[in-house]
């Protein structure tokens, strides 16, 4: 596979580097984030396991549910 050199502005850079995972190439992450059949629902649930978090959505959930009873009573 050849190479190609790119020049890009400091703030693109920036912003690839800040999606650029520890164990990833610039080139891995060019791809990753560029797949054209990319799973929309890929990662979906991945937080379910963690400590809390069910509760958190849930209490989110609440505040949301409550704050739009408010606001539909005025």
């Amino acid at each position: 596979m050849g190479t190609k050199s790119l020049t890009i502005t400091d703030e693109a850079y920036d912003r690839l580097k800040a999606h650029k995972r520890e164990d990833e190439s610039f080139t891995d992450t060019i791809l990753r984030l560029t797949e054209s059949d990319r799973d929309i629902l890929k990662g979906f649930g991945e937080m379910s396991d963690v400590d809390g978090f069910r509760d958190a959505v849930e209490s989110s959930r609440q505040e949301l549910t409550e704050g739009f009873r408010e606001r539909g009573r005025r």
